[in-house]
């Protein structure tokens, strides 16, 4: 038996990560809770000069843009962009079988200054692909073939290669989005209002109001919460099991130990050998000590061995149930040696 219950100790491990995260999200509720909603984004340079700086507000509006990106596939307008086009091809593996595979081939991002406007004022929106909730949805997903040209299929099909095919995808964020952006006002440099992430605290960029995000937050922490209980609990129970059996186990040795030796004794007291023993070393006294018993019935000599392990020494009586093999005398001693040992 292991001596160390790691079953049960990865289970407390994780459940204190759980109960961390858990604990997290919890502060994240609490920090939404307490955040200043802006109704009308006109009040926010007003509660700007009132309220005692840093800030923590959620907004609300429509995505705008001055100068927006012209998305060369999707065709839309917007004020981020990220491309990427994979290479995918079959290769020849070792086995001799095609097998599909993949390769960056590029990847591109581009943002300009953007803005939430709801119609009473704008507020700038800085920093928000690094936000939680932040997700670019995908605005175009083609995939162009490769060409069919016979010295280029053959170049490529003496390196082990055949190529498929281009898929771009192109990932935007449209103008007139509706956002929900939860963090910290400020002013620039020269007197902007703008929203960006906070010293301390969360950072959403959310399409989800802020009552979702609370409540979906909610879930998450009480989840967490639960699953770190249930795997402390399930931890405790796997180290204390783990801890019993060990205990009972050293218990059952020690007491088979002592039946041994009391009957060793008790066939010792028969021997006429008592002087002559008294010369003989520790260690030939605890062999002559050990009769060669049946460890079932500690009564019989063993004359057979239980093969799966061998350490059952038996007598033929105990035997009987079990798949014994017949063994020479040298190698029966070396398994009760082993067994005692």
């Amino acid at each position: 038996m292991a001596m160390v219950p790691w079953r049960g100790i990865s289970c407390c491990l994780s459940a204190a990560a759980l109960y961390l995260l858990g604990r997290a999200s919890g502060r994240d509720v609490e920090i939404l809770k307490s955040a200043n909603r802006v109704n009308q984004l006109r009040e926010l340079a007003q509660l700007l000069d009132e309220e005692i700086l840093p800030m923590v507000v959620a907004i609300s509006g429509r995505v705008g843009c001055e100068t927006p990106i012209n998305c060369e596939f999707s065709g839309l307008r917007g004020v981020i962009v990220e491309e990427t086009a994979e290479q995918h091809f079959l290769k020849h593996n070792d086995a001799g079988s095609w097998i599909q595979d993949s390769a960056l081939m590029l990847s591109m991002s581009k943002e300009v200054p953007w803005y939430l406007d709801d119609g009473t004022d704008r507020v700038r929106v800085v920093g928000a692909r690094g936000a939680t909730g932040f997700v670019l949805p995908v605005g175009s997903e083609a995939f162009e073939e490769s060409g069919r040209s016979l010295v280029r299929g053959t170049l490529d099909y003496l390196q082990g290669l055949k190529m498929l095919g281009v898929k771009r995808i192109e990932r935007v964020l449209p103008v007139g989005t509706s956002l929900t952006v939860v963090g910290e006002a400020a002013r620039d440099d020269v007197g902007t209002v703008r929203v960006q992430r906070p010293s301390k605290g969360p950072f959403y960029v959310s399409p989800k109001t802020i009552d979702e995000l609370i409540a979906n937050l909610g879930k998450w922490a009480r989840w967490y919460k639960c699953a770190s209980l249930g795997l402390t609990v399930l931890g405790a129970y796997l180290i204390a099991n783990h801890a019993i059996r060990y205990i009972l186990e050293k218990r059952r040795r020690s007491e088979l130990q002592k039946r041994v030796l009391a009957a060793a004794a008790k066939r010792s007291g028969q021997d006429n050998g008592g002087e002559k023993a008294d010369s003989l070393s520790d260690g030939a006294k605890r062999e002559r000590a050990m009769p060669d018993l049946c460890v079932i019935c500690l009564e019989q000599e063993y004359n057979s061995v239980f093969v799966p392990c061998g350490h059952m020494c038996c007598c033929t009586a105990c035997s009987s149930h079990l798949t014994s093999c017949p063994l020479c005398r040298r190698q029966i001693e070396k398994a009760v040696k082993t067994f005692r040992h």
